[in-house]
């Protein structure tokens, strides 16, 4: 298994990134095979400085440019073709590498994954997946989480069965629980989109959908995957940021549920309905975000998530 990594897009890259790499190349199973692409003399100092034997897992593709956190993404990735992200979309467009991870422009990742591998066929719209801790001390989905804005019902109700075949091959959860967000849990509550979306999803037989769910469930075990646009899931997702700073800001480290609101702990949030396995990092990634960030690689790639979905659709 090749899973490729971005080693120039970050706040702290590349160091932060290359830390990375080495610590999740010594954690890896044995199959996992990581590849660095970006200034290859760069990449190879801080490899060498490293003095660890978890390097012999780790390749190098060299990438002339960068592509900068602020930069337009389109005409970034139009007028950059040697960027190390434009380069690792052609390798996994190609089938070079199994996976794609980046904490670089989240702009130019999404540009990358709509017009260089492409969605899959029937798929209208893909989505980023956010990962929001439950109580039961497990990870629920929330999607999407900000590749699009606006969403159509229909689109809405292919993000409901995508979550639940993510939830249910990766996580392992064997009848996701599927929850609507709205403003109630009664069904004739809602906007236009979601009162459309709502009997749309309730017409898929091939999930368990428990209807709409509201804010206040976000974190409990009502549902497994909450389906919703990508302005209301961001919003969730930042909101679910921020509760770890401030409980470590009060002195609150030591309790396993709240560690779970730590970035770092997911790594990354991945792009789901498009052909290849892409994973977006935050753009504050730290070497165990990064670690992190390649494992959940690892574990979608093992899934075959994305062949689940194509077939979801073929």
């Amino acid at each position: 298994m090749k899973i490729a990594l971005d080693a120039m897009g970050g706040d702290f890259a590349p160091q932060a990134i290359v830390e990375g790499a080495i610590q999740a190349a010594g954690s890896l199973p044995a199959d996992a095979e990581l590849i660095l692409i970006g200034q290859e003399q760069v990449i190879h100092e801080l490899l060498a400085s490293a003095g660890t034997d978890a390097r012999n897992r780790i390749k190098v593709v060299h990438a002339d440019e960068v592509i900068g956190m602020g930069e337009h993404p389109t005409k970034a990735i139009s007028q950059k073709p040697n960027s190390s992200i434009s380069i690792g979309f052609h390798l996994l467009k190609e089938k070079h590498v199994d996976a794609f991870c980046s904490a670089g422009n989240t702009g130019a990742m999404l540009v990358g994954a709509m017009f260089s591998v492409k969605p899959l066929p029937g798929v209208l719209r893909p989505g980023i997946a956010g990962f929001i801790p439950k109580e039961h001390g497990q990870f629920g989905i929330v999607m999407d989480v900000g590749a699009n804005a606006d969403c159509k019902p229909e689109v809405l109700a292919q993000f409901a069965v995508i979550g639940s075949l993510y939830s249910q091959y990766v996580f392992g959860i064997q009848k996701p629980k599927i929850g609507l967000m709205n403003i109630g849990e009664e069904d004739e509550k809602g906007t236009i989109l979601t009162l459309a979306a709502h009997q749309l999803i309730k017409s898929i037989d091939t999930i368990h959908f428990i209807g709409n769910v509201e804010g206040r469930d976000i974190f409990n075990d009502k549902a497994d995957v909450i389906i919703t646009d990508g302005y209301t899931g961001n919003v969730i997702l930042k909101m679910a940021e921020t509760f770890y700073d401030l409980v470590s800001h009060r002195g609150i480290n030591d309790n396993p549920f709240f560690n779970m609101f730590n970035y770092e702990e997911v790594g990354g949030s991945p792009i789901l309905g498009v052909n290849g396995n892409v994973i977006i990092g935050h753009g504050i990634s730290s070497p165990k975000a990064i670690k992190n960030m390649l494992h959940q690689a690892y574990q979608i790639v093992a899934a075959d998530i994305t062949e689940k979905i194509k077939n979801a659709y073929s």
